[in-house]
Order: C-alpha cells, then structure tokens, then sequence
C-alpha cells in the first residue's frame, strides 16, 4: 500500500506542479477523495525534488549552455547571464516570506488556509485572475529583453503561492503575462523560477522532518520522487507546447469547475 500511496502522490505532484491547477490542492482534495491519508506539507514539499530535477533535465540546454559558459570563470559568467540574475531577482520575495512564514508562523500550512473551503474559494479567485491574463494584450517581451522589475513582480507573485490553493505555476504565468511576456517565455520562465524556489522548500521541510526519519518508509518515497519526476516532464512538456498556441482557458475553466465542485460538497 506504501508503494501505491506515493505512486499516488507522485503522479499527483507532477502533473500538478506545473500545470497551472495547483499540487497542493489536488493532493489534498485527491488524497480524501481515494481515502488516502494527506501526505501534509512537509512531505508534499520533499516529494517536490522529483519536479525539480525534471525542470533542470527538460531545460538543461538553457540552463547549461556549455558554449557560453566558460567554465573557468563560471562566477563571472554566472553573475553575467541575465536569465541566471532574473532568476535571482524572481526568487527574494519567496525567500523573504517563506522565511518569516516558517520562523514567526509555525501553524500557518496547517491553518484555515488549508481547509476545502478556503482551497475552493482561492480556486475560484485564481481563475478569475488567469481569465484576464489570459486575454491580456500586452505581449511585447520576452526572455531577452524582459526587465529586472518584470521578474521582481514575478517572484512577488510566487510567494502567494504559499497559499495552498493559489498554485505557483498559475500564478507566475499570470503575473508573467500582465507583464507583457509572450505565452510560451511566461511558461518557461515560470518553470525555470520555480528551481530556487521548489528546492528551498523541500529541503527546509526535509531538515525540519529529520526527527521523524525513523516513521519514513524511504523505499516507497523514492519511487514517489522517480513517478513525481517522470510525471513533471510530460506535464512541463505538454504546457509549454499547449498554453504557446492555446493559452490558459482550459485551466481556468477547470479551477473554476474544480472550486464550485469543492464548495458544494461542504
């Protein structure tokens, strides 16, 4: 049952991830709707790695571009790339927050926020925000010529990702498509963000859980971070060729569906 537990979760985490519907949700709804226990949000956050080694390996060509980067002076060339310093940029608010949410609010993954009610309500809102980004007119940059301030906003919208329910990739897409960036850029960036960000928060959570090493079937959870990364690559994939010709409506159609679904059944 281990195995298939975190099978579960895996398939969950990774599609989810990435796909603009948020994973924090759906493990939470999906895990009560299969009377599978929620794996909470310490584990959801150590099962995350797996999405991270999917985003490095289905971008590792932008992300290790072994023409330009002189690995002798990896330092200069580091500080030098300007997607490596948005990045950066993208990522203070989250750490900021994420910081202060962990030192001063010890309760808040387990407060009302995580509650079906509050999950429906942030569903519902969410879509309503994708709706106007999505048919927002103001694709005019790209990764190319993005500024520091565009990924500055970007990073300020990832960290109300913190709230179970808004969805980190929903929301940096958004705030990426408000800026001005074109659909296929706003995907790619929000993937590539999410790096420093995912990674923080599963370390974090996996040296906070140190004490309870002893109750973590390990063998199940390795298998959940291979199906959580094998997951990611066919969700990273099929969003950035989906939301580049068709935008955000299917997602936003189904957050809303997905909110009333959940209010309803209270």
């Amino acid at each position: 049952m281990d195995f298939l537990k975190f099978i579960f979760y895996g398939i969950i985490q990774g599609l989810t991830e990435f796909i603009p519907v948020s994973s924090t949700a759906h493990l939470k709804i999906l895990s009560l709707l299969f009377g599978i226990k929620d794996p909470g949000s310490s584990l959801s956050a150590i099962i995350q790695i797996g999405s991270v080694f999917a985003i490095i390996w289905y971008f590792r060509e932008s992300i290790f571009n072994f023409k330009k980067i002189n690995f002798r002076y990896f330092r200069f060339s580091f500080l030098s790339n300007k997607l490596y310093k948005s990045i950066c940029i993208g990522t203070i608010p989250i750490v900021i927050l994420g910081g202060f949410i962990k030192l001063f609010v010890p309760g808040f993954s387990d407060s009302f926020l995580r509650s079906n009610f509050s999950i429906a309500v942030i569903s519902i809102l969410m879509s309503i925000i994708m709706l106007f980004a999505d048919i927002s007119n103001t694709k005019f940059i790209n990764l190319n010529n993005h500024s520091y301030r565009n990924s500055l906003y970007i990073g300020f919208a990832q960290a109300f990702a913190i709230i179970p329910g808004v969805s980190r990739s929903g929301a940096t897409i958004s705030m990426a498509l408000f800026s001005g960036l074109d659909r296929k850029d706003a995907a790619k960036f929000s993937f590539l963000l999410g790096i420093p960000a995912i990674s923080l928060a599963a370390f974090v959570e996996f040296f906070s859980s140190v004490s309870q090493f002893s109750t973590f079937p390990f063998l199940p959870l390795f298998v959940g971070l291979i199906t959580t990364f094998f997951s990611s690559l066919i969700a990273i994939d099929f969003l950035i060729k989906y939301v580049s010709s068709h935008g955000l409506k299917i997602f936003i159609y189904y957050r809303m569906v997905f909110g009333i679904l959940i209010l309803l059944s209270l």
